[in-house]
């Protein structure tokens, strides 16, 4: 097996995640590369989803029973976790959505419904950036046909960065809100946060940070960053599917309208209007995903249980062989830095002229699971001229045995196809 320094203990680790044991394919061992899509699920949050059902399943807030009163406890514990993992201020500024989509679609909204200095109309400009998934276009492009507003975004250059150099021109006076991406989920890039949001703050705009790809890998310090808003999701992260997570700046929380109106939001109802409760449950209108909560927060438990320094530097020196390795295969193309500096653990890359979804189709022959496609990002497969990427995605679990497998793989691929 090959060694690497400032790697995790991988054999031990493995065993909490029972899917790993999988074999595929008439019994080829399972290489799961596809970590940036979602992650694996350990024993302890497995554990923590089924406890919940079976001792504690209760609407939460409302009732005083005691299953109510249980099922509350646990819900707004797990935001209290959230809270202390991304170092928040104040445990209201974590909402609790469905996914990063959601989070960002309630930033989108809220804009677009407030008042003045935050509100969006014809006169201001919203800016992104060419690589953003497409749960940090979309919803920026709805706001801007609603309103009037004008969508900007800064390109990329050759290499996979964002081209800052008119940074100015594109941030400008008539800027509302700024919303980039922390790490790219198709290029690997990790951003310049400093320069943005200086940037940004100097002509009074807002900022937004979709952390989708970071928070699973690094340490996450929303005071640090210094955005008003970040999103992220649980299930790229060890805990469930159907749950997100926002933070934001309380005093832009207590300004800011709702995104969904219904239960548990509201303050008084009568016929004529409503008066709303104060975040976070403000923007958490219905019945919250409380089991998904509690699993997100069994997760936060898990990977602080490792320590997220740990996680980065063990990922760092997978995507540094990785990197290496890939570019030993012949007619193989890196679509973003090729370097394992300032990069996530996610690589796309092309293969010659073989369609990126038929490397997927054989690889997954050989048990190897990795993504194709645009990955939600096709702006930026339009940018460098390519119909899609295959990428490989690494995590707290992945070894060198398995990029190894990969890159063997790759060459079957080659092989296959003549």
């Amino acid at each position: 097996m090959t060694q690497l320094p400032g790697l995790l203990d991988t054999e031990a680790l493995r065993k909490d995640f029972p899917i790993l044991d999988r074999q595929v394919h008439d019994g080829k061992k399972l290489v799961y590369l596809d970590n940036a899509a979602t992650s694996q699920k350990p024993r302890q949050v497995l554990d923590a989803l089924n406890e919940y059902y079976e001792r504690y399943n209760a609407n939460v807030h409302r009732g005083v029973h005691v299953l109510a009163e249980e099922a509350t406890a646990l819900y707004e514990g797990a935001r209290d976790k959230v809270a202390e993992f991304i170092n928040a201020p104040s445990r209201d500024e974590v909402i609790f959505t469905k996914n990063a989509s959601e989070s960002l679609n309630l930033v989108a909204n809220m804009l677009g419904w407030a008042d003045e200095p935050y509100r969006v109309d014809s006169d201001t400009e919203i800016v992104i950036t060419e690589m953003e998934h497409h749960s940090n276009i979309v919803p920026w492009q709805l706001l801007a046909q609603r309103t009037g507003a004008k969508l900007k975004w800064f390109g990329l250059t050759d290499d996979g960065r964002l081209d800052l150099s008119n940074i100015d021109e594109v941030i400008n006076e008539k800027t509302k809100i700024v919303s980039f991406v922390l790490v790219s989920n198709i290029l690997g890039t990790q951003n310049p946060v400093e320069a943005i949001v200086r940037r940004a703050q100097e002509v009074g705009a807002l900022v937004c940070i979709d952390a989708s790809q970071a928070a699973p890998h690094m340490p996450l310090d929303v005071q640090a960053l210094q955005a008003d808003f970040v999103a992220f999701t649980g299930h790229k992260m060890c805990g469930p599917t159907g749950i997100g997570v926002l933070w934001g700046r309380q005093e832009l929380l207590e300004d800011l309208p709702p995104f969904l109106g219904g239960g548990e939001m509201i303050e008084t109802v009568s016929m004529h209007s409503s008066t709303y409760a104060p975040a976070p449950h403000k923007f958490e209108a219905g019945t919250p995903p409380v089991a998904q909560a509690v699993g997100l927060g069994a997760a936060i438990d898990y990977l602080n249980s490792i320590g997220m320094d740990k996680i980065l530097a063990h990922e760092h020196a997978l995507t540094e062989y990785a990197v290496k390795r890939l570019l030993e295969v012949p007619d193989l193309r890196i679509i973003g830095p090729t370097t394992a500096e300032e990069r996530g653990a996610a690589i796309s890359f092309t293969l010659g002229d073989i369609h990126p979804h038929d490397v997927g189709q054989v690889l997954d022959e050989q048990g190897i699971a990795v993504r194709v496609g645009h990955h939600c990002a096709r702006p930026v497969c339009l940018r460098y001229g390519i119909p899609a990427t295959t990428r490989a995605s690494f995590y707290l679990y992945s070894t060198p045995t398995e990029i190894d497998a990969l890159v063997d793989g790759l060459e079957h691929v080659r092989n296959f196809f003549g």
